[in-house]
């Protein structure tokens, strides 16, 4: 069977830490049986029906109170992903959780992805149904491991943070328009060199937003500013590519302060302000080609006090932290 391996195991180690990190009390494998009859279930109104029981024993719990995602592809046909948590009404065990996926005709697959305590073989069962839905839906599996992915980063935020919400403490840390010291500055000779380390006289690496051509700078001085609890937004974008009958996902992450400007395919935004399916400009590594990743993960962090630097260059518009286009200052 043609399994597009790279993409399955990436959601096969995403959700098993998603499961993880989220807060289940009382969790049970799913027998095999089960999986197969919760497949059956189905829910008459995805839009209002938030709890529904089904023959006394299972109960479908929308996933954290949460509404649809919907996702637009390539070919510009939106598709919707409802997910539910399925539990076990006896002792309220939670076995997995259920995925109903909407095509733009109305046609709905469903799948259940299970919990980390499951058997092999219910694994093997669900990568079996992921794929047969992928023959019939292109990047069906895509679509769902960015809404996973989305998902493992809130239970990170959840688990780190205690629950407390991000955007409660935005803005109390100052208007500083920054990177934390981390972030890795591409030189013209092809290495890399982290941010705080970076000296004047060193030649680093810009891009031309329009004809995406690689240009050198100098640097004329590294600021950095004293060490605050400053937000932070990171981004995680992704360049999926197909070869064959595999899918390659390519990744880069980037951290700043939420009001440093970025360019993305919507124009001049704050990085604070980049929504998820918005593209930036990226090296891909495999190629060294400058290309356009999609952001599929916006995150809000805290963490601790730290200071920030920016470089001031003597060209170009831009830089590139991490394989990612920033705009410089």
């Amino acid at each position: 069977m043609l399994i597009m391996t790279r993409i399955l195991t990436f959601i096969f180690a995403l959700f098993i830490s998603t499961q993880a990190f989220a807060q289940t009390v009382n969790p049970r494998p799913i027998t095999l049986d089960e999986y197969e009859k919760a497949k059956t279930f189905s829910i008459s109104d995805l839009d209002n029906d938030t709890y529904v029981k089904f023959e006394n024993t299972y109960l479908l719990d929308r996933y954290e109170g949460k509404k649809p995602f919907f996702i637009t592809g390539d070919d510009g046909y939106k598709k919707r992903i409802d997910l539910y948590k399925l539990i076990a009404k006896d002792g309220l065990q939670e076995l997995g959780l259920m995925v109903f996926y909407t095509n733009e005709t109305g046609k709905i697959y469903k799948t259940i992805v299970p919990n980390f305590t499951a058997e092999g073989k219910v694994w093997e069962k669900y990568f079996e149904d992921i794929h047969a839905i992928d023959k019939v839906e292109p990047n069906f599996v895509l679509k769902l491991s960015y809404v996973l992915s989305r998902e493992l980063s809130y239970q990170q935020y959840k688990n780190i943070n205690g629950g407390k919400e991000i955007k409660d403490e935005h803005a109390t840390y100052g208007n500083d328009i920054c990177f934390p010291g981390e972030q890795l500055v591409m030189l013209h000779n092809g290495s890399q060199k982290m941010l705080k380390d970076i000296k004047s006289g060193d030649e680093i690496i810009s891009v031309n937003p329009e004809t995406k051509k690689i240009e050198v700078a100098k640097v004329k001085e590294l600021t950095s500013h004293q060490a605050k609890d400053y937000a932070l937004t990171q981004l995680t974008l992704v360049k999926d590519e197909i070869k064959g009958n595999e899918v390659f996902l390519y990744a880069k992450v980037i951290k700043a302060t939420p009001n440093h400007p970025m360019k993305t395919n919507v124009g001049d935004q704050k990085i604070g302000e980049i929504q998820v399916g918005e593209t930036v400009l990226c090296l891909n590594n495999e190629t060294g080609k400058i290309d356009a990743f999609k952001v599929i993960i916006h995150q809000n962090l805290t963490e601790g006090s730290q200071k920030v630097y920016n470089i001031v260059a003597d060209a170009g518009s831009t830089l590139m932290l991490n394989g990612v286009m920033v705009k410089q200052k």
